[in-house]
């Protein structure tokens, strides 16, 4: 069971979602915050101290919904490596063409204020590092034996070819799937021969 604390943090990122979904992240203000949550603004303040830490979580909840989603995707496929990637890269490039955060994030973007989307590109860490850890958590039970650093860098190459994807979608989201699976699947049967 969640803490009182958590809670309240929990409330706080829901109104930040909610309020960059409605203005954009640059409208967002930390009262505004407050106000949605019900909290004081010392309150927002208090538990994120900076716009910026407020930021940071919002991302970090988004990353692993989607993270939550591809693990699931990838349980139901087992050892069937094209089959898991398909699954996982598709449902997250639908995932997050229909995501209203993702949308807003984009679009702003595009108009010019950049603040959120460097946690999708040139502050991906946190983005990099679920995404691939996840990946490679797969790939460790499905492919035993596999070279490690082959696997790092599989799983770290297909997350940031999807994220690129998300960002600057080009052809249909099936289409980019099968051709990214492919791709998984000739890195990670490389991976799973270079040990042997």
């Amino acid at each position: 069971m969640d803490s009182p604390r958590q809670r309240l943090r929990d409330t706080i990122v829901d109104a930040a979602r909610a309020r960059t979904i409605a203005v954009g992240w640059d409208a967002v203000r930390m009262g505004g915050v407050a106000t949605a949550a019900g909290v004081s603004r010392q309150t927002v303040y208090n538990e994120f101290g900076s716009k910026a830490a407020l930021a940071e979580a919002l991302a970090r909840r988004e990353v692993d919904r989607f993270v939550g989603d591809v693990q699931v995707a990838l349980a139901e496929h087992g050892a069937d490596v094209r089959a898991g990637a398909y699954t996982a890269i598709a449902h997250t490039l639908a995932t997050a063409a229909d995501n209203p955060l993702v949308k807003a994030i984009l679009t702003s973007a595009r108009g010019g204020s950049d603040e959120l989307l460097p946690y999708l590109t040139t502050r991906a860490e946190l983005v990099l590092t679920e995404a691939s850890g996840a990946l490679i958590d797969w790939a460790g039970t499905n492919l035993p034996g596999a070279d490690p650093a082959a696997l790092t860098f599989a799983a770290d190459t297909i997350v940031r070819l999807v994220v690129s994807h998300i960002v600057l979608p080009r052809d249909p989201i099936d289409q980019t799937a099968t051709a990214l699976a492919n791709l998984a699947v000739s890195l990670f049967t490389t991976a799973a021969t270079t040990a042997a």
